[in-house]
C-alpha cells in the first residue's frame, strides 16, 4: 500500500488506518524507525519475540535482563 500523509507540528505523522491494520499495528505496540538511503523506515517490534530470544538460563536471569533491557529504553529516551 502507498499514500501520501502530512507531516504536523514536531515531525508528528498519523499512519492511516489501512497501513496499521496491513501490519497489525496498534495502540502500544513499538516500532523501530531509521534512515536507509534517504527513506524513512517504520518497523513493528515483536517484542515477545525479542524477550524470548534474549533469555538464556533460569527464569530469574531471564527477568533480570529483561528489567535492564527496559531500563536501557529508558535511559534512551
Amino acid at each position: 500500500m502507498e499514500t501520501e500523509i502530512k507531516v504536523n507540528k514536531k515531525g508528528i505523522i498519523v499512519l492511516p488506518k489501512a497501513i496499521r491494520e496491513e501490519i497489525g499495528l496498534k495502540e502500544g505496540d513499538v516500532v523501530k524507525v531509521k534512515v536507509e538511503g534517504g527513506k524513512i523506515i517504520i518497523e513493528k517490534i515483536n517484542l515477545w519475540d525479542k524477550v524470548w530470544n534474549c533469555c538464556k538460563g533460569s527464569a530469574e536471569e531471564a527477568e533480570k535482563e529483561i528489567d535492564e533491557e527496559e531500563e536501557r529504553f529508558w535511559r534512551r529516551k
